[in-house]
Order: structure tokens, then C-alpha cells, then sequence
């Protein structure tokens, strides 16, 4: 594991839960944790009494990514395009990245949100843009909640399933989340496009 990644592994050894929380939702606030190796860690503590339970440590974990998510959120609905302008070099989201960010939750809606947190880097800064989008706050809530009790449930549970191995697999981790992040979205881009291959169609039949 990457240093840094160890030194937040090892305040989750040391903190229990309390330190889980504390990792995952300053995880959602910009800082590159590593959560894709830091949960299924988590996991492999529970699976080896470390942690007292693998579904607490699975919850506890969602409800950091949610807490931090919403409070890098708040920050960027509070502080709109001024706060990226000054302070977005520091989340490396420029103005023409928040753009970007902003034309693709347009077309694709707030289901934006919920394939973010599966590509990693991506998905610990998408609440600030979503907040300075302006993105309504329950679809961002409901969609954040989802996709991140997805991802911890199912990091943790391949933590458990590998234990005292889990060194082994964390190579491979990423390229999982990369790959699943691959398949959500060209899902939704199939999806896009046959609902706009109907929408025409119907619109032909009318003429």
C-alpha cells in the first residue's frame, strides 16, 4: 500500500470505527485517501476480529462518504464559482473542469453522482462541483448515499472474503473500481442513446 494510504490504515487499527468515519469522510473532502484500499482494509480488520463486525464497518464507512460529501457539497453550494476560481487548484478542479462537471450533470442528470463514486480520485471531489451546480440536494443525498453504501459494502466484503491476504489483491483493486466505473458508464451511455433513438422514432411516426 502506498504510504500514505498506510498511515490512515493504521489510525483505522488504532481509532476502530471511530477512525474509519474520520478516514472516510475526510476522504470525501478532497483529500486522496485511497478509500478504494482503505474499505476493503477495513474488511480484512473485521474478517480478522480487528473490527468487531464487517456490516458495522461497511455502514460506518457509507455514512463518512456521506457526511463528507455533504460538507464538500455545502462548501461549493455556499461558495458557488468564486470558491472554485480561488480556492480549486487546491481539489485540482479548475474553472474549465467545473464546466465540464456541470454541462455532463445537464445531459446526464443527477445519476452523475452516483457513477462518480466509483472512479477513484473523481469521487472524492464530485460533491463540490454538485454543490456549486447547484444540483437539488435530496437527488444528491439519495444518489451519494447509494452509490457509496455500494461501494463499501461490496470493498468490505471482498476485504473479508481475503483476510490476512488482502496485500495480495490491493494491486487489483483499482483496476476492479476502474473497470466497474467503465461498465456503469457505458451502461448509461447505451441507455442515453436508446432513449434517444426512441424519442426520434416517435417523433418520425408523428410527422
Amino acid at each position: 500500500m502506498p504510504h500514505f494510504a498506510n498511515f490512515f490504515l493504521s489510525l483505522v487499527d488504532h481509532a476502530g470505527y471511530g477512525g474509519l468515519f474520520l478516514v472516510m469522510t475526510i476522504g470525501n473532502m478532497g483529500v486522496p485517501i485511497g478509500a478504494e484500499l482503505i474499505v476493503p482494509a477495513a474488511g480484512a480488520l473485521a474478517a480478522t476480529g480487528h473490527l468487531s463486525s464487517l456490516w458495522l464497518a461497511a455502514t460506518v464507512a457509507t455514512l463518512g462518504e456521506v457526511v463528507g460529501g455533504s460538507i464538500l457539497y455545502a462548501i461549493g453550494y455556499a461558495g458557488g464559482r468564486p470558491f472554485v476560481v480561488r480556492y480549486g487548484r487546491y481539489f485540482k478542479l479548475s474553472e474549465q473542469k467545473l464546466d465540464a462537471f456541470g454541462d455532463f450533470y445537464e445531459r446526464h442528470g443527477s445519476v452523475v453522482v452516483f457513477v462518480c463514486r466509483f472512479i477513484p480520485f473523481v469521487r472524492g471531489v464530485s460533491a463540490l462541483p454538485a454543490g456549486v451546480s447547484r444540483m437539488p440536494k435530496r437527488y444528491f443525498l439519495a444518489y451519494t448515499a447509494a452509490g457509496s453504501a455500494v461501494f463499501c459494502f461490496g470493498l468490505a466484503w471482498l476485504g473479508s472474503v481475503f483476510g490476512h491476504h488482502i496485500d495480495e489483491i490491493t494491486p487489483q483493486i483499482h483496476r476492479i473500481s476502474f473497470l466497474v466505473a467503465v461498465a456503469i458508464i457505458v451502461a448509461i451511455i447505451v441507455a442515453v442513446v436508446a432513449t434517444v433513438a426512441r424519442s426520434r422514432r416517435r417523433s418520425a411516426k408523428t410527422i
